[in-house]
């Protein structure tokens, strides 16, 4: 099993002090906790892509680069690329830039995004939101692997035997795709035999189980080997401690706030309490034994091999989040990478020669 750990650059104030750092400085925690990740030896470390309050991550490349200029081995993830936002043109050209910046060690995870002020600010419908991401990827997917490219594209300039610079590194690129409640994403994913990353955040584990399950029949109907199948999963926090009650008693002043925080904000609340958030939710918290067999227990149904965890202290004194990350990888991740294989494919960047035979129709 791989582990990556992630942000999605929230910025808001701290849930339990009420702090709210300034900008620079919350960049340079991002930065700081890339080079803890790869120092206490995570698999990968990823941004994600937001263009509404409260996140500052709009421009994942940019991020993404310096902390490849910062770090030599860990492999970096966006989580999600949000392609139903971008030209797929300039996405490849950011990307394709950075996956050579970073020596090869790029994954990305592309999904629609969400949130209504992000669309309205690159005027996106609802009603277009999934045709726009497939279009963006088919076209990303072609121009990583064709040396020109003609697209009778809806919602950009058409492409007439384009050449778009610099020519990748990775032949090709690895692409997850992120999955949260819908289906489509999942079905893009299985058309393509691409690896699925399920968000497994906000809800109990059901409507994650059975995207899964959606997406492992739609890689069979498409003709795809089950062998090839790679699934990875996040969580909904994290706090390991030598003990349960001392994981509780650390993380519940930041579940009390969060919990606060939805209640004012007038968002849904799944679980009213902590002992039911640790106990349904996808968050690890509690001893390295009670995190193993929380991990075992989601693998069961998702059959995942990769875990993402939070990159970001949340609340938690930057004391306990280090402690707590050094406690996971001492005590849990070598359980649990002795118990879970690997995904079915190489960690290290991809340089085979590249090949469009599994290519579907062209847009």
């Amino acid at each position: 099993m791989k582990f990556i750990a992630l942000t999605l650059i929230v910025h808001r104030p701290d849930p339990v002090t009420g702090v709210q750092k300034p900008t620079r400085d919350r960049f340079r925690e991002v930065l700081d906790n890339a080079l803890l990740a790869e120092e206490l030896g995570f698999d990968g470390f990823g941004v994600g892509e937001r263009h509404e309050r409260p996140f500052i991550s709009s421009s994942p490349p940019v991020v993404l680069s310096h902390i490849a200029a910062l770090t030599k081995r860990i492999r970096l993830f966006t989580g999600v690329t949000t392609l139903s936002l971008l030209d797929p043109v300039r996405a490849y050209e950011d990307y394709a830039t950075l996956d050579h910046l970073s020596g090869g060690r790029l994954d990305l995870i592309i999904g629609k995004g969400n949130g209504a002020a992000q669309r309205e600010l690159f005027h996106v419908t609802p009603e277009d939101q999934w045709d726009r991401n497939a279009e963006s990827y088919e076209v990303f997917r072609r121009i990583w692997r064709q040396d020109k490219v003609t697209a009778a594209t809806r919602f950009r300039p058409e492409l007439k035997d384009a050449e778009v610079w610099p020519r990748p590194y990775q032949q090709p690129v690895r692409v997850w795709h992120g999955s949260a409640t819908s289906k489509e994403s999942v079905d893009l994913a299985a058309r393509y035999g691409d690896p699925l990353f399920s968000a497994n955040v906000t809800n109990p584990i059901e409507p994650y189980a059975e995207l899964i399950r959606h997406y492992r029949e739609r890689w069979e109907h498409y003709g795809h080997d089950p062998a090839g199948i790679a699934i990875g999963a996040g969580t909904a926090g994290i706090h390991v401690a030598p003990t349960t009650q001392e994981a509780l008693a650390a993380y519940r002043p930041v579940f009390e706030a969060n919990l606060s925080f939805f209640r004012r904000a007038g968002l849904p609340v799944v679980f009213e309490t902590l002992e039911d958030f640790v106990e349904r939710s996808s968050a690890l918290i509690g001893s390295p034994q009670q995190v193993v067999d929380k991990v075992h227990r989601y693998h069961e149904r998702f059959g995942h091999t990769v875990v993402h965890v939070h990159a970001d202290a949340g609340g938690l004194t930057d004391t306990q989040h280090r402690d707590s990350l050094e406690l996971f990888q001492s005590a849990v991740a070598p359980v649990l990478r002795r118990d879970i294989p690997d995904p079915p494919f190489d960690w290290a960047p991809a340089l085979a020669a590249p090949s469009t035979s599994e290519e579907p129709a062209h847009v």
